[in-house]
């Protein structure tokens, strides 16, 4: 038996030395770094074409006045027209039904009247929804040879017909909230926490103030309660730093990778800024309110054209994941007092 284990291990050795002398050759992180770049440019491509590339309506909630048999023709030919359902909320005057468009309840006022059909659609609610109820409720009406009348009741400014802006606000108030929290990793690495918490306060209060004066003050291409826009844009950056530096109390240097599949590949595509989300694929649009892009979204488009119609959900979402991502950080820490909050992006594999 002696011999036998003697004559095996001889064996063994050369191909554990091979293994070694692969896994710690300088090109395995190189190798390992393009395999996850390669793979998140398709996921990344994906979601937003997935998304965004031809939005189909799924479930749109409209509020109906009114009785009228050609009005119950052009409810069914108009879904059949989006290949979709229409929710159909019956309401008994038209204020009743302009009040709960003003709580983003409905995307759009359905009125039934012997003459004919007045469709009224809100752009700032979802430009996207408008558009396409907009384009199809003409043809419908023509192909039935009853009259329609569209109207846009909440219209977006001149200066963003496509209603683009709150979604670049929000992308840029995200994308630059991590990457500032990465930069902190790399170049401020021995900041204590409260320290580090507090800087991410710093550049996110400067960051929101920029992105804030440039869609306004500068370009004019949203008129924003400024106050009200600059807080919105400090929370969603000092959110998304927060949820890097969670990320990296555990990860280290891979933290960038569940940060990014969270916050661009889900959680932008899923926003409702540049789609809204009845058109968007059904999970998508769930998900999107409970991530802090889609809650950036939400919190500015009621304070700019919703202003008294305000809803707490998307502050409590952002203040959420803020805090869960202080905690980590703050518990992570505390459990390893040696570690650093963060360490040199270093090669994987390295050392």
């Amino acid at each position: 038996m002696g011999e036998h284990r003697s004559a095996a291990e001889p064996r063994r050795r050369p191909r554990q030395g091979r293994w070694s002398r692969l896994t710690s050759s300088r090109c395995v992180p190189a190798v390992v770094i393009s395999l996850i770049v390669a793979a998140l440019a398709g996921l990344f491509v994906g979601a937003y074409g997935w998304a965004m590339a031809n939005p189909v309506p799924h479930r749109i909630p409209v509020a109906v006045t009114g009785k009228s048999a050609s009005g119950d023709r052009f409810v069914g030919a108009l879904e059949s027209a989006l290949r979709t359902s229409l929710i159909l909320h019956p309401y008994s005057d038209y204020g009743s039904a302009l009040a709960a468009v003003d709580a983003q309840r409905e995307f759009a006022i359905l009125q039934r009247r012997p003459a004919g059909v007045e469709v009224d659609v809100a752009s700032a609610a979802g430009a996207s929804v408008a558009r396409v109820l907009g384009q199809s409720a003409p043809d419908v009406g023509r192909a039935l040879g009853i009259s329609v009348q569209v109207r846009d009741i909440k219209p977006l400014p001149a200066t963003d017909p496509q209603g683009l802006a709150l979604f670049y606000i929000a992308l840029g108030s995200t994308i630059l909230g991590f990457v500032g929290a990465i930069q902190l990793g790399v170049h401020a690495q021995t900041l204590r926490p409260a320290e580090r918490i507090a800087t991410t306060v710093g550049y996110s209060v400067l960051g929101g103030l920029c992105i804030c004066a440039m869609s306004d003050w500068v370009l004019g291409v949203v008129r924003l309660p400024f106050a009200q826009s600059w807080g919105i844009c400090t929370l969603t950056m000092f959110t998304a730093g927060m949820i890097f530096t969670a990320f990296h109390t555990f990860l280290g240097r891979w933290a960038l990778l569940p940060t990014w599949l969270l916050l661009v590949i889900l959680g932008n595509p899923s926003s409702g800024g540049a789609v809204a989300w009845p058109l968007l694929p059904p999970v998508l649009g769930f998900l999107g309110r409970f991530l802090p892009p889609g809650a950036s979204v939400s919190a500015q488009r009621n304070a700019i054209y919703f202003p008294h119609n305000q809803h707490i959900e998307p502050y409590v979402v952002l203040a959420v994941w803020c805090l869960v991502g202080m905690s980590v950080f703050l518990v992570g820490r505390a459990r390893h007092p040696s570690a650093r909050a963060s360490a040199p992006a270093t090669e994987p594999g390295a050392g």
